[in-house]
């Protein structure tokens, strides 16, 4: 997981090009999605984090996003 407020965005623009960056995360909220979703895009720099993967997320204890991974959202929803 890498905190958006500590890395340089030449460096954070490399890694999602080479795909070392997949997905984007709320480390308040525990919800993460894709790098393209709009609910992600108007959260704060400083509550944003990034994964490689959505395993990654998973595996610390995020949620998938309701809006931009809707489908794994139902399924983790279903249990509830």
């Amino acid at each position: 997981m890498i905190q958006h407020v500590s890395i340089n965005p030449q460096l954070l623009i490399r890694k999602i090009k080479n795909t070392e960056v997949a997905f984007a995360g709320n480390k308040k909220s525990k919800i993460y999605g894709t790098l393209s979703c709009s609910s992600g895009k108007r959260m704060k720099k400083e509550n944003r984090v990034f994964f490689l993967s959505e395993q990654e997320a998973l595996n610390i204890g995020y949620r998938p996003c309701g809006h931009c991974i809707i489908d794994k959202y139902k399924i983790w929803k279903k249990p509830q």
